[in-house]
Order: structure tokens, then C-alpha cells, then sequence
């Protein structure tokens, strides 16, 4: 009985981690697809790649190790996209995920991930972040004017919710917004398909400047705003796998699915807290078993990733760029408070945050890499005036 009790709470805590990756971030994503020019049948194949590559890169090293392995794709990532690729054609869009995933699978096979990370400081890269992710906390607030019934409503589910149920707060917040505009007759779900998805391959085409100005930015925030972070979450929990395969091991998946729209892979981090928190297993050993019923999931909800997305182009605008914006505030606010946190490293945060946001392009290089550049640059400078 305890035995059966055990497994039903691990495949509850991986359904359960999969179910918040898709609520608080596909909507993300399928922005991220739309300004790089992906046909709905490309964003299908997006989906699918995202599943697949997900499903297998968690199943794989957990069953290896014996640890939670649970992996994702990048939100922060999909973010950077979405406000970065309108200037580029979708083949270029797929040369900048190869090129981005091969970085990451370099760091990992050169086991350098801790030492790179630190050659970025960490206020410039949560200033980069901010610079990227504020668009969608001010999308959240220009869709009142589309309707501010529904935002309000999300806000107050949202903050309610959060209250009793942080984890949940998100995937309650987009059903009530749902449930809220069928009971209205504002959605139509007469164009959901149902069925397999096909993917489909897309020959890169490589532009220096998309590689440059979008694809290095998106390697930078997957390594500093996930893997990270989902380094840090395994160790609270007491697991120490080794690392340099399993991030090698994810930008090579990159590299594989970059052409079927596989963005970005990386380890999760809120979501595989799930995987490895007592509620998952109450024995340490087991929770491994938690990441591979989500692998499992995630191969299935790439499987069927077209009627996912069918589902959510059929959504309204409002609502998409609400739960968008109200899934990426605790980001926000915390990219705020690791940029400003120390007085010295204000005025270079601040620039890389102006420059990222602003939305520059320069030589067809896009901001966040400009901000970046720019932060470094001040910085530095600061650096030499102290020490002259």
C-alpha cells in the first residue's frame, strides 16, 4: 500500500510540474514562434520538438543517475525571441537556436559552466533579463484597454490564489481567464484540431547578425537564468549529478531539434522542485522516478503539441498577453532586485537594462546584446575609477 501510495505521488508531482510549465509559459512561446514567422503548422512542430527533446533529456540522466533530472525550455529564452526575432526570416530564427545550443553544449563538454557563468556579472545578467522580460509586465497592463474585466479578474484570481497555493497560482489564474470568457461567448474552439503532430524541418540560414545579437543573449540567459538556478535548486535538495554531460547533453538536443524549432534546453527549476520535494517521494532515492512520469508526459504532450496550440490561438489576445505577463512577475521582480541590489553595480545595471529595453538595433544586431556590451563597458570603468 505505501509502495502504490509512493508512485501515485510521484506521477502526481511530475503530471503536476508539466501541467505549470505549459500553463505559465506556452503562451510565451507561441509569441516567441509568431515574431520569428512559424506557419501553425511550424509552431506545431515547435511543440513537438519541445516535448520530445524535454521528455527525452529528463528520462535519460534520471534514469542514469538516479536523481530528479527534470529539464524545460527556456521562458526567459522564449521571451528574448519574442522581442528579438520580428527582424528576422524563420530560417535565420532556427540558425540562432542551433548556434545558441551549441554554445551551451561547448560549456558543457569543456566543463567550464561555473567559470563562464562568472565571466558575466551576475547584476548585468539580471539587467539584461529585466531589459527583456518588462515588455510583458507592461503587455499585462495595455491589455486592461482591451479588456479590463478579464485582467482585473486574472489580477485578483492570481493574487488570491497565490495566497493559499503559490505553485498553482498561474494555471488557476488561466482557467478562470478561460472559463471567464467561454461563459461570455468570446471563445470559438470550432478550429481545435485533433491529432498527431507532424514536424517539420527547416534547412538554417545563418545571418551574423542574428547570431550575434539575438543567439548569444539567448545562450547567456539560458545559462545564467536557468541552468543556474536549476543547479541551485538540485543542490538544495541534496543531489550533485554531474553536471557537464547532462548540459552538454542539453545543447546537444538543441543542436538536434534546433531544426524543428527546438529553441532552447535547459534544467528547470521551480518545477523540478517538485519533482524533488518530500510530497513527490518520502525517500530521496525515489524522486527520480518523479522527472521520468514528467519525461513521459512531455513526450506526450509533443506528440499531440498541434491540438495544444490550436487550443491557444484560439485565445484572445488579452488574455494571452495577461497570463504572459502575470506568469513572468516573480521573474521580473527578482531580475529587478539582483540588478539593484548592491549601490556600486546601479548605474552599469541600469544601462544594460536601458539599452536591452529600448529595442535598439545596431550593424542588425538586436538590444539585449547591445545592453549587455554596454553594461560590461560601464562596469568596468567604474571598476578602474575605484581602484585609481
Amino acid at each position: 500500500m505505501a509502495k502504490s501510495t509512493g508512485q501515485f505521488s510521484t506521477f502526481t508531482a511530475g503530471l503536476l510540474a508539466v501541467i505549470i510549465s505549459y500553463s505559465s509559459s506556452i503562451a510565451i512561446v507561441l509569441q516567441a514562434a509568431k515574431a520569428a514567422g512559424a506557419t501553425e503548422a511550424q509552431i506545431g512542430s515547435w511543440m513537438l520538438a519541445l516535448g520530445v527533446g524535454i521528455g527525452i533529456s529528463s528520462i535519460i540522466p534520471s534514469l542514469l543517475t538516479r536523481t530528479p533530472v527534470l529539464m524545460a525550455w527556456s521562458t526567459p529564452g522564449a521571451a528574448l525571441l519574442a522581442t528579438s526575432l520580428m527582424q528576422y526570416n524563420y530560417a535565420q530564427s532556427i540558425a540562432v537556436f542551433m548556434f545558441a545550443s551549441l554554445l551551451m553544449t561547448l560549456v558543457g563538454l569543456s566543463g567550464l559552466f561555473y567559470q563562464f557563468s562568472r565571466w558575466i556579472p551576475a547584476h548585468l545578467a539580471a539587467a539584461m533579463l529585466a531589459g527583456i522580460l518588462v515588455h510583458f509586465g507592461i503587455g499585462l497592463f495595455i491589455a486592461a484597454e482591451e479588456s479590463w474585466s478579464l485582467v482585473l479578474l486574472m489580477l485578483i484570481s492570481y493574487f488570491t490564489v497565490r495566497h493559499f497555493s503559490p505553485r498553482l497560482a498561474v494555471v488557476i489564474t488561466l482557467l478562470i481567464g478561460v472559463g471567464f470568457l467561454f461563459f461570455q461567448d468570446s471563445l470559438s474552439f470550432s478550429h481545435l484540431r485533433w491529432g498527431l503532430t507532424a514536424p517539420i524541418w527547416q534547412t538554417p540560414e545563418w545571418n551574423l547578425g542574428a547570431l550575434i545579437g539575438v543567439g548569444i543573449p539567448l545562450f547567456l540567459v539560458t545559462l545564467s537564468s536557468q541552468n543556474l538556478p536549476g543547479v541551485a535548486v538540485m543542490q538544495t535538495y541534496g543531489y550533485q549529478p554531474p553536471m557537464s554531460p547532462i548540459i552538454a547533453g542539453s545543447g546537444l538536443m538543441g543542436v538536434i531539434l534546433a531544426p524543428f524549432g527546438g529553441f532552447a534546453y535547459n534544467l528547470a527549476a521551480i518545477t523540478a522542485a517538485l519533482c524533488m520535494s518530500p510530497e513527490s517521494h518520502p525517500e530521496p532515492a525515489q524522486r527520480y522516478k518523479a522527472a521520468i512520469y514528467a519525461g513521459l508526459i512531455y513526450l506526450l504532450c509533443g506528440v499531440f503539441g498541434a491540438t495544444l496550440i490550436s487550443f491557444f490561438l484560439a485565445l484572445p489576445h488579452a488574455l494571452i498577453a495577461a497570463i504572459s505577463g502575470i506568469a513572468l512577475i516573480g521573474t521580473i521582480s527578482q531580475s529587478f532586485a539582483t540588478a539593484f541590489n548592491e549601490s556600486s553595480h546601479r548605474e552599469s545595471a541600469l544601462f544594460t537594462f536601458l539599452a536591452t529595453a529600448s529595442g535598439i538595433s545596431l550593424f542588425n544586431i538586436g538590444s539585449a546584446f547591445w545592453g549587455l556590451v554596454i553594461g560590461l563597458i560601464v562596469h568596468h570603468l567604474l571598476q578602474l575609477k575605484k581602484t585609481s
